[in-house]
């Protein structure tokens, strides 16, 4: 899930950056130390958006920059248990297939990909499955949920695990035809009941 975090820090200006205004020598140091980073409670920082700078900074003895406490925003992801994510296929391996989530990419292992007996091509970048001669390629974009999350607190990358075994994930086409499919059955379900119920209301009207 992408939200904005609002966080402090205190920053070391350097002499080299005097001349650049505050607020510019402030978020290009915050930029640097916080963008692509990993973080256990906030996920990936992907950027900084914002920052106020505390214009009163601290001198330190033996130090020739200024210390200076800012807030600022930061844009993160954080991918939570259960959540439907949408997802681009990037990588076809033996075992699955690398799937792009916001920032990072994440797993979908054969197991997890359908009920069916597959088989990876990683040369042609494809995955087939035998019965339902359903593929995947890279470039396919799917529905998934998130089954697994492992996020190190100094870790520059974090492992994610992800599912198609359920009704509605998998590729767009494959949920395009659920729907449409489960469409049809209401359709039927709600005739079979007027077919019912047409005989009952003739009989109330005959009396």
């Amino acid at each position: 899930m992408f939200s904005i975090s609002s966080l402090v820090d205190v920053v070391r200006i350097p002499p080299n950056l005097f001349g650049t205004t505050m607020k510019k020598a402030a978020l290009n140091i915050l930029k640097e130390k916080y963008e692509s980073m990993i973080n256990a409670e906030l996920g990936y920082i992907i950027m900084i958006l914002d920052v106020k700078v505390e214009e009163m900074g601290r001198l330190i003895a033996g130090d020739g920059g200024t210390f200076h406490r800012v807030e600022f925003d930061a844009l993160t992801f954080y991918p939570k248990l259960q959540e439907i994510v949408r997802g681009e296929i990037v990588d076809i391996t033996d075992f699955g297939a690398f799937v792009r989530i916001g920032p990072t990419d994440a797993l979908l292992h054969l197991s997890q990909v359908m009920d069916d007996y597959l088989k990876s091509d990683v040369k042609a970048g494809t995955i087939f499955a035998n019965q339902s001669e359903r593929t995947l390629k890279v470039g396919s974009t799917l529905r998934t949920r998130i089954t697994a999350v492992s996020l190190g607190k100094a870790a520059s990358m974090g492992k994610i695990g992800i599912t198609c075994r359920q009704p509605f994930l998998g590729a767009d086409e494959w949920v395009a035809e659920e729907v449409k499919g489960a469409g049809a059955a209401t359709k039927k379900g709600d005739a079979k009941k007027a077919e019912a119920a047409a005989p009952k209301a003739k009989a109330k009207a005959g009396k």
